[in-house]
């Protein structure tokens, strides 16, 4: 694994190394909407409205209103890429992942100035102002307003003291104010400020922006994977096998990502709500990764910023909301977790699993089983069965065999066009909770639905039955050392 890669800065370096995956411009460009506009079309991916391709990350060196900074956005908008920064087969991430939360390696707090807090801005200040201290973007002319997208949102339970790191929807609200989505039961710095609010008591939090990409990913495993207590930046050490360097903030409580490009300090405020497009009101908050624009939050929690701290010449990092980007960091550690999920109820079956692009990382899942014998029979559908109680926001999940390559759409969809019957391998699960975001799990969309968020899953079983395996044996081709003949 790459250990030279620990901020966003050696990060961009590597990638400049590489042919084909880094480029920047010059060019001055708007953060509200034009910047994403630009990269739809650059890298973005994903469930992002065609035309768009999955492409090399981007720098912009001019950002209209903010002289002294730049923003990298699409740094994990490729499979492949997240592989090179990790320095894992992009095949393998799934495995890798899984078994970096078998062996954690803890944050430390380090007691050296650190990196982020070059730059010092008070909220206290006369001239404080976070709409002019942090590039923030907007994805489109709709959204409520600038967006922080990658910002790692790191706090503490007010009774247990245990910290956790999780990326939230973060809108720029004034001059000190953020407001913050919460995904109902979706995430645990909601049960804490949930907490924290039954106490009366502000939550202390920070907000980390620019950082290594192992904490990026490592920050999106979910609950049955990452309990709560469990600390992800611990798989982001395992994963680079060197701790996460932490600093404590200079006006909360907490501490943040101590060679972050940014830091936001702020607190919770209990009981305080904002509707999330008070400033723009146009009833949409920003895309959100089923590739629709996401409504408004009528009641978002708020942040009151403290401060902001930051690298000299610093580099927002953002990305767009239904890019390759999200599949990346949503998708991998959901398939981290269901390898392990499975490979314990059922050692050696699951091979490997892949959380698709067309669901975002989130609806969609194609799994790889081995059937040894006859009685593994069904087994891959309790294995599917076992990835939907373990994360609700799954819709579909497509059961493939040991020769059909998962990660190539076209050849799952072989797979279900010569060994998937309607009729009898199509298994449909009514009634079970999903995700919000989903617009056709609605009453309105289906009548048999009564609540939001309520969807049918659906399992697509492209198995071979065992007994018919001889019967379903793919063209053996002769295999040869092909730089005889071409340079590859």
């Amino acid at each position: 694994m790459q250990n030279k890669i620990d901020d966003l800065r050696s990060a961009l370096d590597f990638l400049k190394e590489q042919s084909g995956e880094l480029i920047e411009t010059d060019t001055e460009v708007d953060p509200m909407a034009e910047l994403s506009g630009v990269y739809r079309h650059i890298g973005a991916g994903g469930t992002v409205m065609r035309p768009t391709k999955e492409g090399p990350a981007m720098i912009f060196n001019h950002i209209k209103g903010f002289p002294d900074a730049r923003v990298a956005i699409g740094v994990l908008s490729s499979r492949s890429r997240v592989g090179k920064l990790l320095g894992v087969d992009p095949r393998e991430l799934g495995n890798a992942l899984r078994s970096c939360v078998s062996k954690p390696i803890d944050p430390v707090i380090i007691r050296e100035k650190p990196k982020c807090q070059e730059v010092i801005h008070l909220a206290e200040d006369t001239d404080f102002d976070i709409r002019t201290l942090v590039p923030a973007p907007t994805n489109t002319p709709q959204d409520a307003g600038p967006y922080i997208t990658l910002g790692m949102c790191y706090a503490s339970h007010p009774v247990t003291g245990e910290s956790d790191v999780t990326i939230h929807r973060l809108c720029v609200q004034g001059k000190d104010e953020l407001s913050i989505f919460f995904t109902p039961g979706a995430r645990h710095i909601g049960a804490m400020a949930q907490k924290a609010e039954e106490l009366g008591i502000e939550l202390p939090i920070s907000i980390s922006i620019g950082v290594d990409p192992a904490i990026e990913i490592a920050s999106c495993f979910e609950p049955p994977t990452t309990p709560m207590g469990y600390n992800e930046l611990s798989i982001a050490g395992a994963l680079r096998n060197k701790a996460v360097e932490m600093t404590p903030c200079i006006s909360i409580k907490e501490n943040a990502i101590a060679n972050a490009e940014y830091v936001i300090e702020g607190v919770i405020l209990p009981g305080v709500r904002v509707r999330e497009d008070q400033n723009s009101n146009t009833g949409y908050a920003m895309p959100e990764f089923p590739g629709y624009t996401g409504k408004a939050c009528e009641e978002c929690s708020v942040i009151k910023v403290k401060a902001v701290t930051h690298r000299k010449n610093p580099i927002m990092q953002t990305c767009i909301g239904p890019s390759e980007e999200h599949v990346s960091m949503a998708g991998i550690p959901t398939e981290a977790s269901i390898l392990d999920m499975v490979d314990r109820a059922m050692p050696g079956r699951l091979l490997n699993v892949y959380a698709h692009s067309a669901g975002g990382g989130k609806y969609m899942a194609v799994m790889q089983f081995r059937k040894r014998d006859e009685s593994d029979e069904g087994r891959q559908r309790q294995a599917a069965l076992l990835a939907f109680a373990a994360f609700s926001e799954l819709k579909h999940i497509i059961l493939v065999d040991e020769d059909v390559d998962l990660f190539d759409t076209n050849d799952v969809l072989w797979a279900m066009n010569t060994r998937f019957q309607g009729d009898m391998d199509t298994i449909t699960i009514p009634g079970t909770r999903c995700h919000p975001l989903d617009p056709s799990q609605t009453p309105e969309y289906n009548s048999n639905i009564h609540v939001k968020g309520v969807s049918c899953k659906t399992i697509f079983d492209c198995t071979v039955p065992y007994h018919l395996k001889e019967n379903f044996v793919r063209a053996q081709f002769m295999d040869v050392d092909v730089s005889r003949f071409v340079s590859l």
